[in-house]
């Protein structure tokens, strides 16, 4: 690569990754962008998933979405961080944070999420005191998606900072507000550039979801959420394909690279499928 951050030339092109739990299938991807491959740029966003919990006793399936600053040198880092630091910090708390989901607590829950972000600020501050370097290096959004692996318990909890998206498939339809009782395939959303990022800001917004079996789940940075609320051609592409169940990876991650002209930033999403049990 042309950058010359000697961690940028480690950074893989695509990340593809998937898990099954009973009636609950995850895909997850994260492409470099365009406009990252034409410059040899690293890509800055990134994706990890993680199985929380004691087996048996309050698991969760979860995932964490990360879209480095684009301005920043170091936040191909900082979003790769920003996921590991989330999981590992909600996989200490996963009996609490099952407990919050499981009674549909989110004060409970928004508790967890402001330890998580927390840790995720402080580790990043920390890292950045020890080389010398303004924490700002590392700026990253972050969107962390957690799920009970109790068929009985249909909450998912959200937790977010900075900006990306949350969109929810149901019966062939797009809703690009999951819980926010706002209107589905709303063409006319506004995209704002500006967002919050960590570490400077440590403050999460929380959301819990009730899903229903059949339901497709999704979290994402806004290299793919903008293309979603602004292109009905993908909308329809994409519901054709994930609305019937879930794909097998690789057709996943040819099904998620749909080309969408003038959009060309890295593109990551975790696609969560609610099977019928």
């Amino acid at each position: 690569m042309a950058d010359d951050t000697v961690t940028a030339a480690v950074v893989p092109d695509i990340v593809l990754d998937g898990a099954a739990h009973g009636a609950l299938t995850l895909r997850a991807a994260s492409v470099r962008g365009d406009s990252h491959r034409y410059l040899d740029e690293a890509r800055q966003d990134s994706v990890m998933t993680a199985h929380l919990g004691e087996k048996g006793a309050g698991e969760l399936l979860a995932v964490a979405v990360a879209d480095g600053v684009g301005s920043q040198p170091l936040s191909h880092l900082g979003s790769h961080h920003a996921c590991r630091t989330a999981l590992w910090s909600l996989g200490v708390d996963a009996q609490e944070v099952y407990e919050a989901l499981a009674a549909g607590r989110e004060d409970l829950f928004a508790e967890q999420a402001e330890r998580a972000t927390g840790c995720v600020a402080d580790r990043l501050a920390g890292r950045a005191a020890r080389e010398g370097l303004d924490p700002v290096v590392y700026s990253t959004t972050l969107r962390v998606l957690l799920v009970p692996l109790d068929p009985d318990v249909r909450t998912r909890g959200l937790i977010t900072v900075g900006d990306g998206g949350t969109a929810l498939l149901r019966d062939g339809v797009w809703d690009l507000a999951p819980g926010e009782g706002g209107p589905a395939e709303d063409e006319d959303r506004m995209i704002d550039t500006r967002t919050a990022a960590l570490p400077p800001t440590r403050t999460a917004t929380t959301r819990l979801v009730d899903t229903r079996p059949g339901d497709v789940l999704v979290v994402s940075t806004d290299g793919f959420s903008s293309p979603l609320a602004g292109e009905p051609e993908m909308r329809g592409f994409l519901a054709g394909a994930w609305g019937g169940g879930a794909p097998e990876p690789a057709d996943f991650l040819w099904q998620f690279q749909y080309r969408v002209k003038s959009y060309d930033d890295d593109r990551t999403a975790a696609v969560l499928w609610e099977g019928r049990r």
